[in-house]
């Protein structure tokens, strides 16, 4: 049987230029109308009992490339496990690995995908539970849903949204820990909080380019992290929608969840640089990132980027839009593609459940703070 190779399904990326003996050489296919690429999802049939060396030999022109070294590709035989590939490397622009193929079907990707068929899935089950409501805030451009399911009764407003960038697949991974752990009858502290406050969470920001396999960008190829200062329904109706519902409502705390290339670890991002910025509010976005790295081994303080410099703040990006718009207590939550180097799995690095336990860690920490916001 001879080796195929596939991408042609929902969140898939890849294109084959060549195979040279049991060498597969790939290239991956840019954000459509966008320069944007690194996400990378496709299958291998054809290839049992085989020792394959794969060559993305486009890497060193992608969106990050300096996020390839220390990185490994993911693998899987049945699409729920997906282990790293050890045998991975950077050199000279290309990000090659070797397996050992056991399966008649395996799949490669650069994190374990989360699907819109997943995503339908999840929206369905958590919004059939007691107290959740499910509202179609907008669509898309390529007409698909942006959903946004509301939990509580609380009056503080509380915002969770993921997937701006939809290769940042792990930000949908933290939703589901975190809607999950939201309806569980049986989590005093999440009841607590729910009697608190009001969450609304959008679990998929960026539906099209999570089906289109995109990296960074949506159908029009707009990057919509760079979108809220003014968007519009023909550029960013996804954040129009959104943003128009957080309008309606108002935002005390925000959490905009996100996926880093390079640096491995968990991370936050604030607001400082904001026109509005003051040393008690921002003091506020620190005591809960102190709170965080209290509650979790897997969350740190000393891996980040750097602070915006005063009055420096780009408004156009979601963290500080909403310190701003709203006064809120904002922020940009970020995971690794890597593994958080301070607490690692060599088996698995940064993963799905581990994911899903950070969105546990973060609730938590919101729960003990949400009568100072």
């Amino acid at each position: 049987m001879s080796i195929t190779v596939n991408a042609a399904f929902d969140s898939g990326n890849i294109r084959l230029t060549g195979i040279e003996g049991d060498t597969l050489n790939l290239e991956i296919v840019r954000d459509h109308q966008s320069d944007f690429y690194q996400w990378f999802h496709f299958r291998v049939a054809g290839a049992k009992g085989r020792r394959l060396t794969f060559r993305i030999t486009n890497a060193g022109g992608s969106a990050y490339a300096f996020g390839w070294p220390g990185y490994r590709t993911r693998m899987s035989t049945d699409r729920v496990a997906w282990r790293q590939v050890a045998d991975t490397d950077y050199a000279d622009g290309v990000m090659r690995w070797t397996a050992e193929i056991d399966s008649d079907l395996v799949w490669f990707a650069y994190f374990a995908p989360y699907t819109m068929e997943q995503h339908d899935a999840l929206v369905a089950r958590i919004g059939g539970e007691p107290g959740v409501t499910v509202r179609e805030l907008g669509q898309t451009l390529d007409g698909r849903a942006i959903d946004c399911l509301t939990i509580g009764t609380g009056p503080k407003q509380v915002w969770f949204y993921a997937r701006q960038h939809p290769g940042e697949s792990m930000t949908e991974w933290f939703m589901e820990g975190a809607l999950e752990k939201l309806v569980d009858p049986n989590d005093a502290t999440a009841q607590a909080l729910r009697e608190k406050a009001t969450l609304h969470l959008v679990p998929n920001m960026n539906p099209d380019g999570s089906f289109r396999g995109h990296l960074r960008t949506n159908a029009a190829g707009v990057n919509l992290n760079r979108e809220w200062h003014t968007p519009t329904p023909e550029r960013s109706p996804e954040v129009l929608c959104v943003r128009n519902a957080m309008d309606e409502t108002g935002v005390v705390f925000a959490m905009d969840v996100h996926g880093d290339e390079a640096i491995p670890a968990n991370f936050l991002a604030g607001y400082e640089g904001i026109p509005a910025w003051t040393d008690p509010h921002g003091e506020k976005f620190y005591e809960y990132g102190r709170r965080l790295a209290a509650a979790t081994p897997d969350f740190q303080l000393e891996l980040g980027y750097v602070k915006s410099a005063p009055g420096q703040a780009n408004l156009s990006m979601s963290t500080n839009q909403l310190a701003e718009r709203f006064g809120a207590v904002s922020m940009t939550l970020e995971m690794p593609f890597k593994d958080h180097d301070a607490n690692p799995d060599p088996e698995f690095g940064w993963s799905p459940e581990r994911s899903k336990k950070l969105a546990h860690s973060c609730l938590d920490t919101l729960a003990g703070m949400i009568d100072e916001l």
